[in-house]
């Protein structure tokens, strides 16, 4: 099911549910550029798992309003909103890549209701204290991310003068995305179809201050990151598993930035384990 929900201060969000009254609710937070379509690789797991897909397009993709200037805390209250209008209660959190941090931010901002978070590939704050942010991450990343850091006017000459970015996919990301994850097809296309404004304030909102501090977070989390990522380097997961007293950190050496998906069921029954020891069988 797909539905539009006015917010307060009248923008709209398009909102994804797979429904299922009785399951867990795990609101999905896309990466950048992508929309915010649920992942259908994992929808067999979920399945299994009893659980429900609940995601939405960020502000400035698909058919959600844009919010120029949001930060990363943003994402707590526009989950909660779709919670509400949903008539969800408590809840999970999963993102890949740039959705990690915003899955983060679920979980320091609602603590009362985020049963568990689960990051995958997903980067620290931009002023991690101790982390060489930029160490490991490839050429046309970098590029990207200090024309956000030198501001909005910079960035988006960046995304105006046609600079190619190349992702330098890993034999295993390749893999990946000729066989199962070949989904991200359907959700990379359509967030860049009404232009880029929804990655620029993606990749602003990245090298600003996040508006949390990860080390907050009380629910359990557990972030999943591959060896050989240069999209996001693991040193990122690294740096959250040292920050983050509830989290655990699942370092898969030989996979990259997409293959670690591939490890997605077992983070699924990880979260479904730890949510029902959060809050047990009461999880609507």
């Amino acid at each position: 099911m797909e539905l539009d929900i006015r917010l307060a201060d009248g923008r709209t969000l398009h909102v994804y549910d797979t429904g299922g009254a009785d399951r867990l609710a795990v609101f999905w937070h896309h990466g950048t550029p992508n929309i915010g379509a649920p992942p259908a690789p994992m929808f067999a797991a979920a399945d299994r798992l009893g659980l429900r897909w609940v995601s939405h397009d960020r502000p400035g993709y698909g058919g959600s309003t844009p919010l120029p200037g949001r930060d990363i805390a943003s994402a707590a209250t526009d989950v909660a909103a779709v919670a509400d209008a949903l008539g969800i209660d408590r809840f999970a959190a999963m993102g890949h890549s740039g959705g990690g941090p915003h899955a983060l931010a679920c979980g320091a901002l609602l603590p009362d209701r985020v049963l568990a978070v689960v990051s995958g590939a997903g980067m620290a704050p931009y002023d991690a204290q101790g982390l060489d942010w930029f160490a490991g991450m490839i050429p046309s990343g970098v590029a990207s991310l200090r024309a956000a850091a030198a501001g909005r006017e910079a960035k988006e000459q960046h995304e105006a003068s046609g600079a190619e970015y190349d992702p330098e996919f890993t034999p295993a990301d390749l893999a990946a995305l000729n066989g199962e994850w070949s989904w991200f097809g359907s959700v990379v296309g359509p967030a860049t179809q009404a232009g880029p404004g929804g990655l620029i304030d993606d990749d602003l909102a990245y090298v600003s201050t996040w508006g949390f501090d990860p080390p907050r977070i009380a629910s359990p989390v557990l972030l999943l990151h591959g060896g050989r990522d240069g999209m996001v380097p693991p040193s990122h997961g690294e740096w959250l598993a040292r920050h983050c007293p509830t989290a655990e950190l699942r370092r898969y050496p030989e996979d990259g930035h997409i293959s670690v998906l591939t490890h997605a069921e077992a983070a699924l029954e990880w979260l479904r384990e730890r949510a029902d020891a959060t809050h047990g069988a009461d999880l609507k």
